[in-house]
Protein backbone atom coordinates (compact mmCIF):
# COMPACT_ATOMS: atom_id res chain seq x y z
CA UNK A 1 0.00 0.00 0.00
CA UNK A 2 1.16 3.57 -0.59
CA UNK A 3 0.63 4.89 2.29
CA UNK A 4 1.82 8.63 1.51
CA UNK A 5 -1.03 8.81 -1.07
CA UNK A 6 -3.54 7.34 1.09
CA UNK A 7 -2.55 10.38 3.40
CA UNK A 8 -2.77 12.76 1.31
CA UNK A 9 -6.21 11.20 0.30
CA UNK A 10 -7.39 11.27 3.71
CA UNK A 11 -5.88 14.97 4.30
CA UNK A 12 -7.88 16.49 0.71
CA UNK A 13 -10.92 14.02 0.82
CA UNK A 14 -11.54 13.89 4.58
CA UNK A 15 -9.83 16.74 6.38
CA UNK A 16 -10.27 19.96 4.48
CA UNK A 17 -14.11 19.10 3.33
CA UNK A 18 -14.72 18.73 7.49
CA UNK A 19 -13.38 22.52 7.83
CA UNK A 20 -10.03 22.00 9.01
CA UNK A 21 -8.23 24.71 7.07
CA UNK A 22 -5.32 25.03 9.38
CA UNK A 23 -2.04 24.61 7.60
CA UNK A 24 -0.14 23.98 10.58
CA UNK A 25 -2.47 20.92 11.49
CA UNK A 26 -2.78 20.03 8.08
CA UNK A 27 1.08 20.24 7.90
CA UNK A 28 1.31 17.69 11.26
CA UNK A 29 -1.39 15.30 9.78
CA UNK A 30 1.19 14.75 6.92
CA UNK A 31 4.37 14.19 9.56
CA UNK A 32 3.04 12.13 12.31
CA UNK A 33 2.24 8.89 10.56
CA UNK A 34 -1.20 7.40 11.69
CA UNK A 35 -0.59 4.10 10.33
CA UNK A 36 2.53 3.77 13.05
CA UNK A 37 -0.19 3.89 15.87
CA UNK A 38 -3.19 1.51 14.58
CA UNK A 39 -3.01 -2.59 15.31
CA UNK A 40 -0.69 -3.85 12.72
CA UNK A 41 -3.74 -5.90 11.22
CA UNK A 42 -5.17 -2.09 10.89
CA UNK A 43 -2.63 -0.24 8.69
CA UNK A 44 -4.42 -0.93 5.38
CA UNK A 45 -7.17 0.71 7.18
CA UNK A 46 -5.06 3.57 8.89
CA UNK A 47 -6.97 6.63 6.66
CA UNK A 48 -10.63 5.21 6.62
CA UNK A 49 -13.18 7.51 7.74
CA UNK A 50 -14.09 5.38 10.34
CA UNK A 51 -13.80 4.37 13.95
CA UNK A 52 -10.92 1.37 13.99
CA UNK A 53 -11.63 -1.13 16.17
CA UNK A 54 -9.08 -1.64 19.07
CA UNK A 55 -10.41 -4.82 20.69
CA UNK A 56 -12.03 -4.95 24.30
CA UNK A 57 -15.37 -2.89 22.49
CA UNK A 58 -12.71 0.22 21.95
CA UNK A 59 -12.21 2.25 18.97
CA UNK A 60 -9.96 5.30 18.13
CA UNK A 61 -11.44 8.24 16.66
CA UNK A 62 -12.15 8.77 12.77
CA UNK A 63 -9.37 11.14 11.50
CA UNK A 64 -11.39 13.93 10.71
CA UNK A 65 -12.48 14.14 14.42
CA UNK A 66 -8.75 13.84 15.92
CA UNK A 67 -7.85 16.55 13.07
CA UNK A 68 -11.05 19.10 14.14
CA UNK A 69 -9.88 18.66 17.33
CA UNK A 70 -6.12 19.78 16.91
CA UNK A 71 -7.50 22.63 15.01
CA UNK A 72 -10.66 23.76 17.57
CA UNK A 73 -8.49 23.56 20.57
CA UNK A 74 -5.93 26.10 19.03
CA UNK A 75 -2.97 24.33 21.72
CA UNK A 76 -0.05 26.20 22.08
CA UNK A 77 3.84 25.43 22.72
CA UNK A 78 3.64 26.82 26.07
CA UNK A 79 0.92 24.69 27.20
CA UNK A 80 0.04 21.58 29.02
CA UNK A 81 -2.56 19.22 27.97
CA UNK A 82 -4.30 16.30 29.47
CA UNK A 83 -5.65 13.77 27.71
CA UNK A 84 -8.88 11.25 28.53
CA UNK A 85 -9.19 8.01 26.71
CA UNK A 86 -5.09 7.72 25.11
CA UNK A 87 -6.17 4.55 22.68
CA UNK A 88 -3.90 3.94 20.26
CA UNK A 89 -1.53 7.05 21.20
CA UNK A 90 -2.00 9.13 17.89
CA UNK A 91 -4.03 12.24 19.25
CA UNK A 92 -1.45 12.18 21.83
CA UNK A 93 1.46 12.53 19.50
CA UNK A 94 -0.32 15.11 17.38
CA UNK A 95 -0.76 17.10 20.74
CA UNK A 96 2.84 15.99 21.94
CA UNK A 97 4.08 17.61 18.12
CA UNK A 98 2.23 21.40 19.70
CA UNK A 99 2.38 21.83 23.31
CA UNK A 100 5.20 21.74 26.29
CA UNK A 101 3.56 18.39 27.81
CA UNK A 102 0.47 15.67 27.72
CA UNK A 103 -0.57 13.64 29.94
CA UNK A 104 -2.69 10.83 28.72
CA UNK A 105 -4.71 8.71 30.89
CA UNK A 106 -6.27 5.04 29.86
CA UNK A 107 -8.20 2.60 31.47
CA UNK A 108 -6.92 -0.48 29.38
CA UNK A 109 -3.58 -1.42 30.55
CA UNK A 110 -3.06 -3.27 26.83
CA UNK A 111 -3.68 -0.31 24.91
CA UNK A 112 -1.68 1.85 27.62
CA UNK A 113 1.44 -0.19 27.20
CA UNK A 114 0.99 -0.40 23.62
CA UNK A 115 0.48 3.41 23.14
CA UNK A 116 3.34 3.85 25.19
CA UNK A 117 5.63 1.88 22.84
CA UNK A 118 4.19 3.46 19.82
CA UNK A 119 5.26 7.17 21.03
CA UNK A 120 8.59 5.91 21.93
CA UNK A 121 9.40 4.30 18.77
CA UNK A 122 7.76 7.67 16.52
CA UNK A 123 10.02 9.96 18.81
CA UNK A 124 7.43 11.67 20.89
CA UNK A 125 8.97 12.63 24.05
CA UNK A 126 7.12 14.92 25.88
CA UNK A 127 3.84 12.58 26.20
CA UNK A 128 3.47 10.62 29.21
CA UNK A 129 0.63 7.32 29.30
CA UNK A 130 -1.01 6.64 32.60
CA UNK A 131 -3.07 3.57 33.64
CA UNK A 132 -6.41 4.63 35.04
CA UNK A 133 -9.55 6.40 35.64
CA UNK A 134 -9.84 8.91 33.61
CA UNK A 135 -13.17 10.51 35.12
CA UNK A 136 -10.74 11.78 38.14
CA UNK A 137 -7.90 13.07 35.95
CA UNK A 138 -4.93 13.89 37.36
CA UNK A 139 -5.14 16.52 39.86
CA UNK A 140 -1.75 16.14 41.10
CA UNK A 141 -0.73 16.82 37.38
CA UNK A 142 -2.91 20.55 37.05
CA UNK A 143 -4.24 22.41 36.65
CA UNK A 144 -4.35 21.92 32.68
CA UNK A 145 -4.40 24.79 29.87
CA UNK A 146 -6.36 22.11 27.74
CA UNK A 147 -8.08 18.63 28.53
CA UNK A 148 -9.35 17.11 25.99
CA UNK A 149 -11.73 13.90 25.95
CA UNK A 150 -10.90 11.24 22.94
CA UNK A 151 -14.24 10.01 22.90
CA UNK A 152 -17.83 10.72 23.95
CA UNK A 153 -19.52 11.68 27.50
CA UNK A 154 -22.92 11.86 28.70
CA UNK A 155 -21.51 15.01 30.13
CA UNK A 156 -18.57 16.32 31.96
CA UNK A 157 -17.43 15.24 35.47
CA UNK A 158 -16.99 18.68 37.62
CA UNK A 159 -13.86 17.09 38.64
CA UNK A 160 -12.75 17.47 35.60
CA UNK A 161 -13.55 20.87 34.83
CA UNK A 162 -11.97 22.51 38.23
CA UNK A 163 -8.88 21.17 36.88
CA UNK A 164 -8.73 23.55 34.21
CA UNK A 165 -6.29 26.72 34.81
CA UNK A 166 -8.79 30.03 34.46
CA UNK A 167 -8.07 30.67 30.69
CA UNK A 168 -8.04 27.04 30.21
CA UNK A 169 -10.23 24.75 27.27
CA UNK A 170 -11.73 21.43 28.00
CA UNK A 171 -12.80 19.83 24.24
CA UNK A 172 -15.63 16.79 24.74
CA UNK A 173 -18.49 15.33 22.45
CA UNK A 174 -21.30 15.70 24.99
CA UNK A 175 -24.73 13.99 24.77
CA UNK A 176 -26.20 10.32 23.24
CA UNK A 177 -26.79 9.04 20.11
CA UNK A 178 -27.88 9.91 17.94
CA UNK A 179 -27.22 13.65 18.78
CA UNK A 180 -23.78 14.39 20.29
CA UNK A 181 -22.10 17.99 19.97
CA UNK A 182 -18.75 18.60 19.98
CA UNK A 183 -17.77 20.95 22.68
CA UNK A 184 -15.32 23.27 23.95
CA UNK A 185 -16.06 24.39 27.61
CA UNK A 186 -13.60 28.17 29.34
CA UNK A 187 -13.05 28.69 31.98
CA UNK A 188 -13.65 32.09 32.68
CA UNK A 189 -13.08 32.18 36.56
CA UNK A 190 -12.73 30.81 39.75
CA UNK A 191 -16.26 29.13 39.00
CA UNK A 192 -17.62 30.28 36.17
CA UNK A 193 -17.50 28.65 32.87
CA UNK A 194 -18.80 29.20 29.31
CA UNK A 195 -19.51 26.70 26.53
CA UNK A 196 -19.59 27.01 23.00
CA UNK A 197 -20.60 24.44 20.46
CA UNK A 198 -18.74 23.48 17.63
CA UNK A 199 -20.56 20.67 15.53
CA UNK A 200 -22.32 17.43 15.87
CA UNK A 201 -21.09 14.01 15.58
CA UNK A 202 -21.27 10.41 17.08
CA UNK A 203 -18.19 8.57 18.60
CA UNK A 204 -17.84 6.14 20.85
CA UNK A 205 -18.47 6.52 24.86
CA UNK A 206 -15.40 6.28 26.77
CA UNK A 207 -15.51 3.76 29.74
CA UNK A 208 -16.86 5.37 33.10
CA UNK A 209 -18.37 8.65 31.28
CA UNK A 210 -21.92 7.17 31.28
CA UNK A 211 -25.28 8.70 32.66
CA UNK A 212 -24.30 9.18 36.25
CA UNK A 213 -26.62 11.35 38.41
CA UNK A 214 -23.38 12.52 39.91
CA UNK A 215 -22.29 14.28 36.85
CA UNK A 216 -22.77 17.78 35.99
CA UNK A 217 -21.84 20.93 33.79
Amino acid sequence: MNFEKARFNMIEQQIRPWDVLDTSVLDLLAVVKREDFVPAALRDKAFTDVELPLGQGRHALPPRVEARWMQELQVKRHEKVLEIGTGTGYMAALLGYKVQQVFTIERDAALAAQARESLRRAGVLNVTVVEGDGTKGLPNEGPFDVILLSGSAHEVPQVLLDQLKVGGRLGAIVGDEPAMVASITYRTGEREFKRENLFETVVERLPGFEARSTFSF
